[in-house]
């Protein structure tokens, strides 16, 4: 075993980046063009990754379309997050989203115009003018595929700037030394079954969500939370993870996203009476309230009888009176989702539409310029070596509850802002590698070896389907003390079936039983930090809404929650509430 291990295959890079969506890329292309060597991993070609499905715009207040200021932004984006956003990193990413959206158009990224030129800009839930007066138009479009074009766009960007990609590659853990530094990672080459040591002098986690653990979901099935398993293994903490969206609009019974475009340009929710029932709970932004509202209120609709269709479990969106030429310009994807998911045509009829589980809120604890910051000695210090940004970073500007478009937002603003970082710290400066200790390469092998070598055991299908199942019981719209500590102990109970399983295909070759079995092993240690998270969050807040404590509790938990894969322990920290140069909003109650 110890000569297999000694003849790893070991490749050296300036930086390794995990992950080839708008994140990672908008990172990869800063470094590339600093002449910094860096590689790429991406566990499917990188247009394919799950920034591709974003419809709706990408926020910046350009106030082409109405006035708007960033301060209003920042403003919208602390209220949205029920202030436990940090205010620093939330006036960080509205102060440059104006130039990271000018920044992409110069890079060819072909967003719609309006007719003097400029960028087209839409409303979005959430985003107001003057501090909640009125609805802003302020979400950068093309069409309703935006995180197509800019997937696209920055692809192309990398190859134009020599970017290596390892495509149909996965990350499999963090490579640490005693003082607790990243070195690089080890990987997956899934056409061969090889693993491979990748040095590098900065590790990046750019690895997306992890939507996958719920069993009705708008994420892909590539979206199993594997940055997250890596840093939980290598005991660094996972922060605010009770916080799940559930976007209001995913196709009944499908699951597949309906963007909040399609109320940006008009469409209304209607409950079986034909009532237009968010006028009831947001009498000022109706339909465009914050996600976790809408989708509060759709749950009550169903719940209190007045859903649609034979079983009563679903509302309706209705946008026909837009007309055909609006939905076949504004949104030509949503009507082809709509007939092939829904079996509906929107230019004709309403689309059944129920809430589905669709962002995480939680994640990686960073600082606004991407590095992982850990509790260490009674101090919240940098993780030397790693960075995390995108989906499975909390930086945190989304607190308990994300505005619609600032995801596309945060992967460009916090993507250029740590390749800015990177580079700032000339790597290619440091003239050799730290040397990477071989128990931290033994683990990562020991880990898969293990796997390997079981003949019996669970299934993979079947244990991924517990926790999904699981977590669609447990942690929904919805939640009570109790049924989230059943959670805990159902979920804790699947992970002794996770450290169990086992798959009869023993190939090498593009072995997909492998890798699934490999996604388990990062999907039950998200379970575990949701439900425990959530369980010891007694307030409602955000996304995370208790029906026995309904009110949010800002003196006992306007804090950030740490959870930590041994023991299942937490610890806490405060929310930063100081901006950078503005004054701070003082908490205080959500209305719309």
């Amino acid at each position: 075993m110890a000569a297999v291990k000694k003849s790893l295959p070991r490749r050296r890079f300036d930086v390794v980046v995990v992950g080839a969506g708008g994140a990672g890329m908008r990172c990869s292309l800063q470094l590339a063009n600093a002449g910094l060597s860096v590689a790429v991993l991406s566990k499917v070609f990188p247009t394919r990754s799950h920034t591709v499905a974003a419809q709706g715009g990408v926020s910046a207040s350009l106030g082409n379309m109405s006035e708007d200021d960033w301060y209003w932004h920042m403003y919208d984006t602390v209220k949205g997050s029920d202030w436990l956003g940090d205010q620093d990193a939330i006036e960080f990413m509205c102060r440059e989203a104006p130039s990271a959206v000018y920044e992409l158009e110069h890079f060819g990224m072909p967003f719609d115009r309006n007719p003097d030129g400029t960028i087209y800009q839409r409303p979005f839930g959430g985003h107001t003018a003057n501090f909640g007066e009125k609805p802003v138009q302020r979400a950068c479009a093309a069409a309703d595929r935006t995180g197509h074009a800019m997937l696209h766009t920055l692809y192309q960007r990398n190859v134009a700037a020599r970017t290596q990609f390892f495509v149909e590659w996965m990350a499999l853990d963090l490579l640490r030394n005693e003082a607790g530094d990243v070195l690089g990672v080890t990987a997956l080459e899934m056409e061969t079954g090889e693993i491979y040591v990748l040095e590098a002098k900065t590790t990046v986690l750019a690895t997306g969500g992890a939507g996958r653990i719920w069993a009705a979901s708008t994420n892909a099935f590539i979206n199993t939370g594997d940055g997250l398993g890596m840093a939980a293994r290598a005991g660094i903490p996972l922060q605010d993870m009770e916080f799940w969206q559930f976007h209001p609009t995913g196709v009944a019974g499908a699951g597949v996203l309906i963007t909040e475009g399609v109320r940006g340009e008009g469409g209304i929710l209607l409950n079986k009476d034909g009532e237009r029932f968010m006028e009831r709970y947001a009498p000022t932004l109706k339909d465009l309230a914050p996600r976790d509202f809408v989708s509060r209120s759709m749950d009550q609709e169903i719940k209190e009888g007045r859903g649609c269709g034979p079983n009563g479990n679903y509302v309706l969106l209705k946008l026909d009176h837009l007309g055909a030429d609006v939905i076949n310009k504004r949104l030509p994807s949503i009507r082809e989702i709509a007939i092939k998911f829904g079996n509906v045509d929107p230019i004709k009829e309403p689309i059944p539409v129920v809430p589905t589980i669709h962002y995480q809120m939680g994640g990686i604890p960073t600082n606004y310029n991407g590095q992982v910051m850990a509790p260490k000695d009674g101090e919240n210090q940098v993780v030397n070596g790693l960075y995390a940004i995108g989906e499975c970073a909390a930086v945190s500007v989304h607190g308990a509850n994300r505005l619609g478009t600032n995801s596309l937002l945060d992967l460009i603003v916090f993507g250029r802002a740590a390749g800015n970082h990177i580079v700032d710290s000339h790597p290619e400066r440091q003239h050799s590698h730290q040397p990477v200790p071989e128990s931290s390469i033994d683990y990562s092998l020991d880990r898969v070896d293990t796997l390997e070598k079981r003949t019996g055991g669970e299934k993979t299908q079947d244990v991924g389907n517990a926790i999904r199942e699981a977590m669609q019981h447990h942690c929904g719209v919805f939640r009570t003390i109790d049924l989230l500590e059943k959670g805990v102990t159902a979920i804790e109970d699947i992970a002794q079936r996770a450290a169990n399983i086992s798959f009869k295909d023993k190939s090498k070759v593009f072995n997909t039983a492998r890798i699934e079995a490999l996604e388990v092993t990062n999907m039950i240690e998200v379970a575990r930090a949701t439900t425990r998270s959530a369980a010891a969050r007694t307030e409602s807040r955000g996304a995370h809404a208790l029906d026995d404590h309904p009110e949010r509790d800002d003196v006992n938990w306007l804090r950030h929650t740490l959870w930590y894969s041994e023991g299942s322990r937490l610890d806490y920290k405060p929310v930063q509430m100081q901006p950078l140069s503005v004054e701070s909003f003082p908490p205080k109650a959500r209305t719309f």
